[in-house]
């Protein structure tokens, strides 16, 4: 039977210490190879809380490292280089993201978004900074969404 230890870590920045630390040590396992596999996977994510499970064979002490991705707006902040959402999203507006951006976001969450293809995650993407309070291209993000489904930015989604 596996032992799954679930934990919210700092991209890059995992560490022997709590919450890793305590639940891995009675498992017997090597803690400090886990702790660098987590801070190889997450170091893309430098700076932001990512959450994590370890999955840990006992008798074998073999284990596996899967690798969430942060918040689709904890991305968006990261990209903005913001530290927070607006408090009055429908009024202040604190960022400006590029359609870039967003498809670049689309990308790292791929795996978790809903949509069918990369055009209806970026929409997601999008989508998101409006309860943020993020303006997309110097718009709306309702228009810019609009505008894809029109396929005005088709192009940036040819790879």
């Amino acid at each position: 039977m596996t032992e799954k230890i679930k934990a919210l870590v700092e991209g890059g920045k995992a560490s022997a210490g709590p919450p890793l630390g305590p639940a891995l040590g009675p498992l017997g396992v090597n803690i400090m190879q886990i702790i660098n596999t987590i801070n190889d996977k997450t170091k893309q994510f430098n700076g932001m809380k990512v959450p994590v499970m370890v999955i840990v064979d006992p008798k074998t002490k073999n284990f596996e490292v899967e690798v969430g991705t942060p918040p689709t707006s904890s991305l968006i902040f990261k990209e903005l280089g913001l530290e927070k959402g607006s408090g009055s999203a429908g009024t202040h507006k604190i960022g400006n993201l590029t359609v870039d951006q967003a498809i670049k976001i689309a990308k790292m969450k791929y795996e978790t978004l809903l949509g069918k293809e990369l055009k209806h995650k970026t929409k997601e993407v999008i989508g998101t900074c409006v309860s943020i309070g993020v303006t997309v291209e110097g718009k709306k993000p309702q228009e810019i969404q609009k505008a894809i489904a029109e396929g005005i930015y088709d192009s940036k989604f040819q790879s």
